[in-house]
């Protein structure tokens, strides 16, 4: 059938310069990948480890061709668009669907945005019934995410993980590491990333709640062990300002037999942003204060901020190296904060977590 082919033990769809490919990736999942550039690439930054062989059955027909794998297959129409179902009663779990239906757009947009980033926007419908969970930590309060709109950014308080579980049995992973949003639309579903150089998610199907996420712990990786002290009470508070206010609090509950497993030090520890070292004024014995809540059996918790204040000893080395984020164009200040010293607001800049050379300096 002209569009599609086999490629090892995966499914590629090609038409009008985009190139589709579904392949198996860990039991009962597939990957799906698709771009509008000479071919798909596999140097991106990924989350996704390699996955263990699976059996999979390609079929490729007049109508279209389907992939399965496990409880998953996913249809292709001639046009593009891709159905996934549960393989034992062809049950839809999920399905591309165009901007306009009765076209034959396809549901994936691809607009340059430079070089060969793209604003991508990918499309699926929506079912009255369902009920979405997942996406990380938000404050708008809400369990079931249907009917809303979420960025896929970092920020204070917000914690994207773009991972959605459906009580359609399905878990969805959005696979593009880069800046977007997800509406979850009562008349459709739309995944947007602003500049990605291709299409990627991730997909599973499993019985119970428990399949699906142990699919998604497989796919990922699975987080070690939780350690005995971590689970216990974490004393934090806004904020210790000192090294004896920390202790005494600590102190207190050693003496009141309550127990106590880590104490919390907050901001404004430090001298300047970016020295990363206890103000000697506030914290004049870090060491003996570690020692005195290692006794006890407390740790001790440091909260680390990536930002760097130009006055910072650290800051003149780590400029000259390229270790701080840049900036496409104008000054690479990105948030004005006051510090410690009162020289009155100051341009702040981040560290650059994605250089490991930078992770090693810090």
């Amino acid at each position: 059938m002209q569009g599609f082919r086999q490629q090892h033990n995966g499914l590629l769809w090609e038409r009008n310069h985009e190139t589709v490919q579904i392949e198996p990736w860990g039991r009962d999942s597939l990957r799906v990948r698709s771009t509008i550039s000479a071919g798909i690439r596999d140097d991106l930054l990924s989350v996704l480890i390699p996955p263990a062989e699976t059996e999979t059955q390609i079929t490729i027909g007049a109508e279209g061709a389907t992939i399965r794998n496990g409880a998953i297959s996913a249809s292709v129409s001639p046009e593009g668009s891709i159905r996934f179902s549960n393989t034992a009663g062809d049950t839809e779990l999920l399905a591309e669907e165009p901007p306009v239906r009765a076209t034959r757009l396809p549901p994936r947009s691809f607009k340059a945005v430079h070089s060969e980033l793209f604003h991508l926007e990918v499309r699926f419908r929506a079912y009255n019934d369902e009920r979405l969970y997942g996406l990380g930590q938000h404050q708008h309060g809400r369990l079931d995410q249907k009917g809303c709109t979420v960025d896929l950014i970092q920020r204070n308080t917000e914690v994207s993980i773009p991972f959605l579980f459906s009580s359609r049995g399905y878990g969805f992973l959005w696979h593009n590491p880069g800046i977007g949003r997800v509406e979850l639309g009562y008349n459709t579903t739309r995944w947007v990333a602003e500049a990605t150089p291709q299409l990627d998610y991730w997909i599973t199907a499993g019985a119970t709640s428990t399949e699906i996420m142990e699919h998604y712990a497989d796919a990922t990786g699975h987080a070690p062990e939780f350690p005995a002290w971590a689970v216990g009470f974490w004393q934090s508070k806004l904020r210790y300002r000192t090294q004896d206010e920390l202790l005494s609090v600590a102190r207190e509950y050693k003496r009141r037999g309550l127990p106590l497993a880590v104490m919390v030090i907050g901001f404004f520890h430090w001298t300047l942003q970016g020295d990363w070292r206890f103000d000697p004024e506030l914290w004049p014995d870090p060491a003996g204060m570690v020692r005195e809540l290692e006794e006890m059996g407390v740790k001790l918790m440091v909260s680390i901020w990536p930002t760097v204040n130009p006055l910072s000893a650290n800051f003149p080395i780590m400029q000259q190296r390229g270790l701080l984020i840049r900036t496409e164009r104008g000054l690479p200040a990105l948030m004005v904060f006051n510090d410690n010293r009162p020289e009155g607001p100051v341009y702040l800049h981040y560290y650059d977590s994605t250089n490991p050379e930078a992770r090693q300096f810090m």
